[in-house]
């Protein structure tokens, strides 16, 4: 039986997983390496050469030192190119998305394609599972598992407790529906399921603009509504039953429009596209992000543009700030819309959440734009590589001895 569910955030990982983690987040120099694995050389070279013979890495000369120098170059490790992948599915408003990520944060093609209307649990997890059968089939690496990004908070079982944008009804397992999708389909592999801004927060920590940073807080807002994410020592924090950080349900404004919830003139709904377009006036088409980003960049010119911009701005700094003052992270991340938001005003931004912010202290944390275009999907895949980066022995040992045509090795014959 594939496992099915949420990724454990609190497994130990091996020597080896620690060792191919930190050359999967970009970390490939030997000597450093050593250091951060406090090993000796010796045994750091046992170590690669273990994930060497299970194909995951790969050692290289480094560079020749120049005439005069001392001392022997530092090898240089990366990940071999016949590595396994994961495969990352995001479940968005309007669409789904489709994503091959190998080791090392390589990823593939992006397949979209517009939602089922109605956009009913079965249509929705049906069409994944024809989108992740078709690549499957086509596949030259093993793939280790799917992770699906939903607009959800998730529980640990990978049940979908609130998906209100997508109106599916309360408790949807949503894993548990996939996987027995892919299996009448011929494709028996772990199904990991997190919501889509933890997930985005993991993948910014671990290749974006969070690389570095001990307690990470993540804010985004996509097609609707707005998420959030803490990674802590470079694990998510889910909470007590996987399903923290709701950061949607800040109310920023009193008396402030509906919200899914049942409270009114909260973040998810007073900061997102929506929340814009409505602030200057505008309809609300489909696709909306390009009609937001739209009346973003008007607002160097237009009057009425920037003062919806400045109005939802204030908004999200207050959410910012009370997130701020409860969690103390050392950096802020902004995706999707709140990026474009921060570009044109940042100034504002960081003045509110400065006011508003419990100590001095908490008025200098760093607030920064996302780097990755596809934060949710590299998520979604890292979440599924997550038992391979842990365990990477046990995982292609169990992968292997399961005989299916998607995990054969490149240039295996079936």
């Amino acid at each position: 039986m594939s496992p099915r569910g949420q990724a454990p955030d609190t497994a130990r990982p091996t020597t080896l997983g620690r060792a191919l983690m930190l050359v999967h987040t970009g970390y490939g120099v030997r000597s450093e390496l050593t250091d951060r694995l406090g090993l000796t050389r010796t045994a750091t070279g046992t170590v690669l050469r273990d994930l060497e013979h299970l194909r995951l890495v790969r050692t290289i000369p480094g560079p020749r030192p120049e005439r005069g120098g001392t001392g022997r170059p530092s090898h240089r490790v990366e990940i071999h190119p016949d590595a396994p992948v994961a495969l990352g599915v995001q479940v968005h408003y309007e669409s789904v998305a489709l994503l091959d990520v190998g080791l090392g944060g390589v990823a593939g093609q992006i397949v979209e394609h517009r939602l089922p209307r109605p956009a009913t649990p079965e249509a929705v997890l049906g069409l994944v599972a024809d989108l992740v059968a078709a690549r499957l089939a086509t596949a030259s690496k093993r793939c280790v598992g799917l992770g699906l990004a939903l607009p959800s908070a998730v529980a640990g079982n990978g049940t979908a407790l609130a998906a209100l944008h997508l109106n599916w009804p309360v408790g949807v397992p949503v894993a548990s529906i996939t996987g027995d999708l892919l299996a009448a389909r011929g494709h028996r592999i772990p199904v990991l399921v997190g919501n889509d801004a933890n997930l985005a927060a993991l993948a910014e920590h671990r290749h974006g603009a969070g690389a570095g940073a001990s307690d990470l807080l993540y804010v985004t807002t996509g097609q609707c509504g707005v998420g959030g994410g803490l990674v802590l020592d470079g694990r998510l924090h889910t909470g007590s039953a996987g399903y923290a950080l709701e950061v949607g349900h800040i109310p920023v404004r009193p008396g402030g429009r509906p919200c899914h919830c049942g409270s009114l003139g909260c973040l998810d709904v007073e900061a997102d596209p929506s929340a814009l377009l409505a602030e200057a006036g505008l309809p609300t088409p489909e696709p909306i992000m390009p009609a937001a980003r739209a009346l973003v960049a008007a607002s160097a010119s237009d009057p009425a543009a920037r003062a919806a911009v400045l109005a939802v701005t204030r908004r999200l700094a207050a959410g910012l700030a009370s997130l701020v003052n409860v969690f103390n992270p050392d950096r802020v991340v902004l995706g999707g819309l709140h990026a474009d938001l921060l570009a044109v005003a940042a100034a504002e931004l960081r003045d509110e959440v400065a006011r508003r912010s419990y100590l001095d202290q908490a008025a200098r944390v760093p607030i920064v734009a996302g780097r990755l275009a596809q934060p949710g999907l590299l998520g979604a895949a890292e979440v599924a590589l997550q038992p391979l980066l842990d365990d990477p022995r046990t995982v292609l040992r169990q992968d292997r001895s399961a005989h299916h045509p998607e995990y054969r090795p490149q240039g295996t014959s079936s």
